[in-house]
């Protein structure tokens, strides 16, 4: 009997602000991960890459500050750097916790490339900030060298890219050989380093940011996933969230979630992406169901038990 394939999307919660709580965060999140595995399940991890990425960005963003001798680092490299710690984190953790169960289990980390449409109209209007807080003075400058800021919640200015859809992972079927012999596989972090393929069929980085759970949709479906779980701060989907009459959802369907997102239930910088990729896997082949839900509730969220579950 084939397995169920899983594609897991870790957010923040499961990674915790820096290096230290990483490890701790990691550890706790391996746990849920082989408890997942241990119910027969191949299991594919993706993950974010906020705080770290932007870690990454303003350390080398400093440096540049601090000394002549060295150049802008391209935002790709950062998404690169912060795939290879946080996967090696998230590795050792999952293998220790294999071992710690008597498991003889195989994991491995795949960095990742995800392609992205050079014409995506995200490129003309760029909304994710990143790197370091500049005055009002560098950002004029920044601006004046074609290079996009805009002031950030009253804490200064910051460089803005793109947030493009991403088209297709270009180490899909490593992945796919790595599933087929029996690897948990952490692939597709931070969204994917994002790249354009040029007029001679190199990969090339571009400054852009993928979402991680639009990531985790397209890597689901591609590699014909029966659920994508979707780890989030929330056990379970509200609409009216925060009101007087805030409702849980257990089970939505295709069409309530887009009637709930015509009426704004969902915020933009939050559950609203999770609702979209949701939708998008769910809708990519009959049978294929979203679960939303938090890290310690996902093997309940599989048995029906809890979370929201988004299907056609």
């Amino acid at each position: 009997m084939e397995k169920k394939k899983v594609v897991i999307a870790l957010g923040g919660n499961a990674l915790g602000k820096d290096i230290e709580e990483q490890k701790e965060a990691v550890a706790k999140t391996a746990k849920v991960i082989v408890d997942l595995a241990e119910q027969g399940l191949d299991i594919i991890i993706t993950h974010g890459n906020g705080p770290q990425v932007g870690m990454i960005q303003k350390a080398m963003d400093n440096l540049i500050c601090e000394s002549d001798n060295y150049k802008q680092v391209p935002l790709p490299t950062s998404v690169a750097m912060s795939q290879g710690y946080i996967g090696i984190d998230l590795q050792n953790a999952i293998k220790y916790e294999l071992y710690a169960r008597g498991i003889d289990g195989k994991v491995s980390t795949i960095l990742s490339q995800v392609e992205v449409d050079p014409e995506d109209e995200a490129f003309q209007n760029p909304t994710k900030p990143i790197g370091r807080f500049m005055t009002k003075e560098e950002a004029e400058i920044n601006e004046a060298n074609g290079i996009r800021c805009m002031e950030d919640a009253g804490r200064g200015y910051r460089v803005v890219v793109a947030s493009p859809m991403p088209k297709r992972i270009r180490e899909l079927l490593t992945i796919k050989t790595l599933v087929g012999a029996g690897h948990i596989v952490i692939t597709c972090g931070g969204g994917g380093i994002p790249v354009i393929s040029d007029e001679k069929g190199r990969l090339v980085g571009v400054n852009a940011v993928i979402d991680k759970d639009n990531a985790s949709s397209l890597l689901a479906s591609q590699l014909d996933a029966d659920y994508l779980i979707i780890l989030t701060a929330v056990e379970k989907v509200a609409i009216n969230f925060g009101k007087e009459n805030q409702e849980w959802l257990s089970d939505l369907t295709v069409e309530q979630a887009k009637e709930y997102i015509a009426q704004g239930q969902f915020a933009k910088g939050s559950m609203l992406p999770k609702i979209e990729a949701a939708i998008r896997f769910a809708e990519s082949a009959p049978g294929r169901r979203t679960l939303i839900t938090l890290l310690d509730k996902a093997a309940a969220g599989i048995a029906g038990e809890t979370g929201t579950v988004i299907h056609v």
